[in-house]
């Protein structure tokens, strides 16, 4: 005798298809591509804020999540509340799959911010910079030149810094729009004498040309005057953001000997992200599980990343290396950019649409 099926209800045929919906969004959300959105300025011109993008995780290799206890499409949070949408009951050791590359120097990636030690590291905050230099490089910058292994590094079209734009005019933000600068791209001088703008060289160059325009001079930091915010110290070593270095960027199983020098550079990374349990430095020594390290090995490689913004950008220059465990993937593609200054269709970054990272 032949059972006829029962017939399912609609509220069952919604939610199955909710389930499917929510399995086969975190599995390509996870394996394939993410989402992403500028927040910040740190990555402008080649990055603006507002800017829609899909990162890679193929490129660089998925990730097996170490936080495996998560609801789905969540990072943090519960959305809409300050719950944490995770509990760290278990955690899974580094495991990376194939991917078609590494990360090469100059790639823009998306990585979990290193110094942000209250939440497991797949859950940190997503940051996006480029990677200016990669395991076993050296790097330096000099009057806000970056070198890399002694040569000049690439730099990126569009790569700004911060500019002294003198005048006794008030300037409006249509003025400032013309030369493709947004209302968070300047800021007036409290005494009235200019603005401080964030700008490329070419653009800086017509505001030169400009008759309402004084003088432009670009701001950069003197050598030797060492600034305390910068990695590893920058009071010791005399670094700044705009004369930094050299520092060599740690690679796996690079061995270096635990000098005074080593010490200041390195005992920080191997503390943090090395995955020991017990590492201090006393009397200008490093002790791991209380035995004093003459020399040490490198168990993970790591990577410099700076935004293209060099003058509006907190980045390895003030926070240090990012580890290779906290690489999520390489930003790939733009979708979509909406310029939150304007208004309506005007708002929409039509150029933009499909744009390749580079």
């Amino acid at each position: 005798m032949k059972v006829e099926k029962k017939k399912k209800s609609a509220l069952r045929e919604w939610l199955d298809a909710l389930v499917f919906a929510v399995i086969a969004a975190s599995l390509i959300r996870w394996l394939l591509l993410e989402p992403f959105t500028i927040p910040t300025a740190s990555m402008e011109k080649s990055l603006l804020v507002g800017d829609f993008l899909f990162v890679s995780k193929m490129h660089y290799g998925t990730r097996i999540p170490r936080t495996p206890l998560q609801i789905p499409l969540t990072h943090q949070k519960i959305w809409g509340t300050e719950t944490n949408s995770y509990v760290d009951w278990i955690q899974l050791p580094y495991f990376r799959l194939p991917g078609f590359s590494s990360v090469k120097r100059n790639d823009v990636v998306v990585f979990n911010y290193p110094s942000e030690f209250e939440f497991p590291v797949d859950l940190k905050t997503n940051y996006i910079k480029r990677a200016v230099a990669i395991p076993g490089d050296e790097i330096e910058i000099v009057m806000t030149n970056v070198f890399v292994n002694g040569e000049p590094a690439y730099k990126p079209e569009g790569i700004q810094f911060s500019y002294d734009v003198m005048t006794s005019r008030n300037l409006s933000a249509d003025f400032f729009s013309d030369y493709g600068i947004n209302p968070e791209g300047f800021m007036t001088f409290s005494n009235g004498s200019g603005y401080l703008v964030m700008t490329t060289e070419e653009t800086a160059d017509r505001l030169r040309k400009s008759p309402a325009i004084g003088n432009v001079i670009m701001r950069a930091e003197r050598e030797e005057m060492g600034d305390p915010r910068i990695f590893p110290d920058g009071a010791y070593f005399g670094w700044n953001k705009d004369n930094f270095g050299p520092l060599k960027i740690p690679a796996k199983g690079w061995t270096i000997t635990m000098d005074a020098d080593n010490i200041a550079k390195y005992s920080f990374t191997i503390e943090k992200f090395e995955g020991h349990s017990n590492v201090e430095v006393r009397d200008n020594q490093l002790y791991i599980d209380g035995q004093i390290v003459e020399t040490y090995t490198f168990k993970q490689d790591y990577y410099f990343m700076m935004g293209d913004n060099r003058h509006d950008s907190l980045d390895s220059r003030y926070w240090g290396f990012v580890p290779e465990d906290h690489i999520v993937g390489k930003a790939w593609f733009l979708w979509l950019s909406l310029d939150k200054h304007k208004s309506m269709f005007s708002k929409i970054r039509w150029s933009r649409f499909f744009n390749g990272i580079n």
